[in-house]
């Protein structure tokens, strides 16, 4: 069968939908179909949002996309308060692990305080810094 077909860049509404199809495909060989975003922020006296975590459970895992503290507010534990209040959501789910990703100009060291272990590191990613990915089993 031929096709005829073109390339687009896509809308959110279909990069929804393509999530949406992997989701069901994934359903077919994994019993468990959780998928949740789990999305967190921190907002000051203002209702401005000074800090905030992006993330979503998938399966048994916990898998955390962005955490974002401003610079204004940094050294202040709120990026350790994101974390815990995210790790609880995660047990609460029955989340077995957790996991992440940071470059060395970012975090990798305040996720390694907080019991994150190194995977893996990806050198020159971006040019001249390293990509690092993470885990923290939970109990």
């Amino acid at each position: 069968m031929p096709l005829n077909t073109r390339l687009n860049r896509s809308t959110s509404d279909e990069a929804n939908y393509i999530r949406r199809k992997l989701i069901e495909f994934n359903s077919k060989y994994v019993s468990n179909d959780t998928y949740e975003e789990v999305n967190l922020c921190i907002k000051d006296e203002n209702e401005a949002i000074i800090a905030g975590l992006n993330s979503a459970i998938c399966w048994n895992w916990m898998e955390i996309d962005i955490l974002w503290v401003d610079d204004n507010y940094r050294k202040q534990g709120l990026g350790k308060r994101l974390l815990e209040e995210a790790e609880q959501i995660a047990r609460s789910k029955e989340c077995t692990f957790i996991k992440l990703n940071t470059f060395s100009f970012q975090a990798p060291e305040f996720y390694k305080k907080h019991g994150y272990a190194v995977m893996g590191i990806i050198e020159n990613a971006p040019q001249g810094s390293k990509h690092y990915y993470l885990k923290k089993e939970l109990n």
